[in-house]
């Protein structure tokens, strides 16, 4: 421990591995554009450039704290630097900002604004480069990038897939796929999470909302929606609930004003996930073929195992993810007569937390009778945009159930939302029981444990289960590696791309700290404790659906009859 003397005011710190961590949690918002607390430090930005007692002046997120140091953080000569740096990267900016897609969610814009510049000196002479519409999930506009690097630092670091890097030097000086390929020929896996850490414009999105009004429009077509868990835990603080509340009786109300005809819970087909996936996880045990299982709800992970571990392909499991089967089977019971007198079209619409869904919906094996099931995909942010553009007062709406038949799901769908969920869902279904004791010792097995990676075994039928849960592909390359090597052996192995799963998905609202993060994880922990049914193979709907409608289609409508990593 160490004391720093901050603007006049003595501060304490521990462990913090820099002055700028001291200095925030201090209660100074130091500005930043270039520094994550999850990412490598790169110093680009200068932003967070403090003072010391000898006029000496650093970048405070470098600089390791020292007892005894005497810092200020707002003289005159650091308001006029950062004032100068934000005017030189507005100079070299493409300035669209009424109609940038980041408008209002910019940190660039909101720097600028906290600093006054209201006009810029210098001229713009860089080049104006084509944007990247490639990808079905993100856009990149190399004309709205300062160089911050974080795209960069996130892709290699967290996700350990190299999509991006610097090209050229100077004031040449770009970030791009090798050789200034598309971000489609790259082995770019659509997470999103480049966007999630992009602090301006320079890598967004790619919307769907047009394509949605303009089927909301259409008398003759029945617009259906899926909502996944992740979801719900993430819309209400956009419209100043508290953060990490369940919304999801709010959003049904919402969607049914917007123009939806039904409105179902993706919860409700993460059950069927888990019947079809634990009966596949116990024949592969039976045989001991193809073991370990990896799980297939994440398409950004089965892309990134088709690109880098081609050889552990058929360890893919083959169940469909939750929105394929939802999508797949509310088209097929819409092609039933009498469940459609009308003949009405149906399109399906999945709000889900996740960039590379827009992905996964394109995926040839996500097709059924040679028809695309899910036709559009709208993430988190493009929902609330959504309902910001309709003037709804989303605080005050009264929560509606999701509608019947697929809109009751047990609280083993909900947990789909957070690393782990998948698993812990299997293992409520391997287990006899659903008494609280016995929930919660499967709670308790490891499966909810902090890290990354997680590691643990439990006792089925005579033998010990080796199971991994991982989240972030830097993080499962590690783990796959060692299988690769001999060194691990397991029977389980859950993987979501994104950190923490679902809830920090690249399709979730911007700018989310560590206590959002917890709300949101505390927030599907909380709705799988009020619900009714916890186990999916004790959810009727499900039970009724298997012995009657989807009786003799299981295959058809809930596996992916071939491996497709993009």
């Amino acid at each position: 421990m160490g004391t720093i003397t901050i603007d006049g005011r003595k501060v304490e710190f521990t462990d913090e591995k820099n002055l700028l961590t001291v200095i925030r949690k201090a209660g100074i918002d130091i500005p930043t554009l270039c520094y994550h607390s999850e990412l490598s430090t790169f110093g680009a930005c200068r932003l967070c450039t403090v003072e010391d007692d000898r006029g000496r002046t650093f970048a405070s997120c470098s600089e390791e704290p020292r007892d005894g140091m005497v810092i200020y953080t707002n003289t005159g000569k650091l308001k006029k630097y950062r004032k100068l740096i934000i005017e030189l990267l507005l100079a070299s900016h493409c300035r669209d900002c009424t109609t940038c897609v980041k408008s209002g969610d910019c940190n660039l814009q909101t720097l600028a604004h906290r600093f006054g510049v209201t006009s810029v000196r210098y001229s713009n002479y860089r080049e104006q480069k084509l944007r990247d519409f490639s990808s079905p999930s993100i856009v990149r506009d190399p004309n709205k990038c300062i160089l911050c690097g974080n795209c960069v630092r996130v892709c290699n670091e967290l996700q350990g897939v190299g999509a991006l890097d610097f090209a050229f030097r100077g004031s040449e000086a770009m970030v791009m796929p090798a050789f200034d390929k598309e971000i489609a020929a790259t082995d770019c896996v659509n997470c999103g999470q480049c966007q999630i850490f992009c602090p301006t414009g320079a890598i967004s999105i790619r919307h769907n909302r047009e394509a949605v009004w303009e089927a909301l429009a259409d008398p003759d077509v029945r617009v259906v929606a899926q909502v996944a868990p992740a979801v719900r835990v993430a819309v209400g603080s956009a419209f100043g609930l508290p953060k990490g509340k369940s919304v999801m009786g709010k959003i049904v109300n919402v969607l049914h004003r917007i123009g939806f005809d039904e409105v179902y819970d993706t919860t409700f087909s993460a059950d069927m996930t888990i019947m079809e996936e634990s009966a596949e996880f116990l024949n592969r045990l039976k045989t001991g073929e193809k073991l370990p299982l990896l799980t297939s709800c994440c398409p950004a992970w089965v892309k990134f195992v088709g690109d880098q571990f081609p050889e552990y392909k058929e360890h893919v499991s083959t169940c469909r993810s939750p929105q394929g089967m939802m999508s797949a089977v509310t088209k097929e019971w819409f092609r039933d007569p009498a469940n459609n007198p009308e003949g009405k079209k149906t399109v399906m619409v999945s709000f889900m937390p996740c960039t590379a869904k827009k992905m996964e919906a394109k995926r040839s094996n996500s097709f059924t009778h040679g028809e695309q099931d899910t036709d559009y995909v709208i993430t988190t942010t493009e929902l609330i945009d959504m309902i910001r553009m309709t003037g709804i007062e989303f605080a005050e709406l009264e929560p509606e159930s999701s509608d019947i038949p697929f809109g009751f799901g047990s609280g083993g769908g909900v947990i789909f939302g957070v690393t782990g969920g998948v698993t812990e869902a299997v293992i409520r279904r391997l287990v006899p029981g659903h008494d609280k004791e016995t929930l919660e010792a499967i709670a308790e097995c490891g499966v909810r444990d902090g890290g990354f990676i997680r590691e643990f075994s439990i006792p089925y039928d005579g033998i010990d289960l080796n199971i991994c849960v991982v989240s972030g592909l830097a993080n499962a390359r590690a783990v796959m590696e060692q299988v690769k090597s001999g060194e691990k052996h397991y029977h389980l192995i859950e993987v979501m791309a994104c950190r923490r799963g679902c809830i920090m998905g690249g399709g979730q609202p911007r700018l989310a700290g560590d206590r959002t993060k917890a709300a949101r994880m505390e927030g599907i922990y909380r709705a799988d404790n009020v619900a009714v049914v916890k186990k999916s193979d004790e959810n009727p709907m499900i039970m009724s659906l298997y012995e009657g409608f989807l009786k003799g289609k299981e295959h058809e409508l809930l596996h992916n009859h071939e491996f497709c990593s993009s």
